[in-house]
């Protein structure tokens, strides 16, 4: 994960490069097995062995995978062999910034809707000042061991699945950017979703759950109840990693994080386990970020759960989804004041709303346990989604919520209606969605 330097971005040019591979040459494959409904738990050990190799890769070459410098292409060239042996299509994508040349790997695996694209992604370089195990080599290590295993099941998803290994994050998210800012327009609202893994493998590890698309975040925290692991909303990398480029341009971003250079609070340690008052990686950006700065557990946990996100977001639906009305305008919500509402108005539509009414709310605020939010039906009607909750420490209110709307006509002025009953806390509607 990159400092945050705003300077660092600005300070990288980037040019226009060409692709340096085809397609994987087609290899001999035994017969598929039959598609596997749920995904398999990925091996701690496999995943290790790939820190291994970045490990000596980075020994035999100045003790860094940085950009520029070739550890990183020796890494890149690793990463592609084993993806290439797998079935994969694989091609890179080559850049400049700082005086150096940047590589991009983008994985494809065979079949998929061409038009629903799930991409995983994580960033492959390394700071000058170490190998870079933790970051990134844990989350390159964690997708690489899934598009693996997506090869082993010889998964048949509904939707195209794509990886994705990005080149000078650590100057600013510049492999990211350039490959997102290159994709035509026409590619990019095809990519239904984009998950970053970024430093996944802390020793004094948190649970940190992105926040920007609800559908992905559940998915996220439902693999970690089914565990009885807590989570928290990632707050510390918000902008300073491979997604940020994607969320810029729209599309729907999610991920996973275990924590840098902050220090765990004694609360965290309380529901965590590990060591208050310490960072969750002392050896941040580090020479001493090597194969001993794992946690073995969230390691383990975290590649398990980039599986679980990649099967079930890329088996999509066999279900229509149901039309959609939303509403994009931003509304302020007054600081322990008068309730507000944003309207969604229903139209063209036969008899009643469904009893599984869906009802997706994006609120930032700075204290989620202060808001109230209910949903008003046309005639008034009001549907409890959120009660405030003095134990409810953490910021904005992201979620989807069903509602047995049966009762009420589906056509006219629907309503969200938020209020903040105590002070000292600021926050706006960002948009909701209701889906019959």
């Amino acid at each position: 994960m990159k400092l945050f330097r705003r300077a660092a971005v600005g300070a990288a040019t980037v040019a226009i490069g060409g692709l340096l591979a085809t397609a994987a040459p087609a290899i001999a494959a035994p017969a598929a097995p039959a598609p596997s409904l749920a995904a398999p738990d990925i091996p701690l050990a496999n995943v290790k062995a790939h820190l291994s190799q970045f490990q000596s890769i980075a020994s035999a070459n100045g003790g860094n995978r940085a950009h520029g410098r070739p550890g990183y292409k020796a890494s890149l060239d690793y990463v592609k062999a084993k993806l290439d042996a797998a079935g994969f299509t694989t091609r890179i994508q080559q850049f400049t910034a700082s005086g150096g040349t940047g590589y991009n790997l983008i994985a494809d695996w065979p079949g998929g809707d061409a038009n629903q694209v799930l991409m995983a992604g994580a960033h492959l370089d390394s700071v000058s000042s170490g190998p870079g195990i933790n970051d990134n080599g844990s989350g390159s290590a964690g997708v690489l061991e899934t598009a693996l295993a997506v090869s082993r099941a010889q998964l048949k998803p509904t939707k195209h699945l794509r990886f994705a290994w990005w080149g000078a994050e650590e100057l600013g998210m510049v492999g990211s950017r350039y490959y997102v800012n290159n994709l035509p327009a026409a590619d990019r609202s095809k990519v239904s979703g984009y998950l970053n893994f970024d430093m996944i493998g802390s020793p004094n590890p948190g649970y940190f759950v992105y926040d920007d698309d609800p559908t992905i975040e559940k998915t996220f925290k439902d693999f970690y109840a089914g565990l009885n692991v807590p989570t928290e909303i990632e707050t510390q990398g918000d902008g300073r990693s491979d997604h940020a480029p994607f969320m810029n341009v729209g599309i729907p971003v999610g991920g996973l994080f275990t924590g840098a250079e902050r220090a765990k609070s004694s609360a965290q340690a309380q529901k965590w386990g590990g060591t208050a008052g310490q960072a969750f990686d002392r050896c941040y950006h580090s020479s001493c970020d090597t194969t001993s700065n794992i946690n073995d557990t969230a390691l383990d946990r975290n590649s398990d759960a980039i599986a679980h996100a990649v099967w079930a977001l890329g088996a999509g639906t066999t279900v229509p989804p149901g039309d959609a009305y939303e509403n994009t305008t931003d509304v302020a919500v007054p600081d322990n004041g008068p309730a507000v509402t944003s309207t969604v108005d229903v139209t063209g539509r036969t008899g009643n709303a469904p009893a599984t009414l869906k009802v997706d709310v994006d609120i930032r605020h700075t204290w989620r346990g202060d808001v109230v939010v209910d949903l008003l039906a046309p005639d008034g009607t009001a549907y409890r989604l959120k009660n405030s909750s003095g134990n409810d420490s953490a910021d904005n209110v992201i979620a989807t919520y069903t509602v047995d709307a049966s009762s009420e006509p589906a056509n006219g002025a629907w309503k969200l209606r938020v209020q903040d009953v105590a002070a000292q806390d600021t926050g706006y509607i960002n948009s909701w969605k209701l889906t019959f």
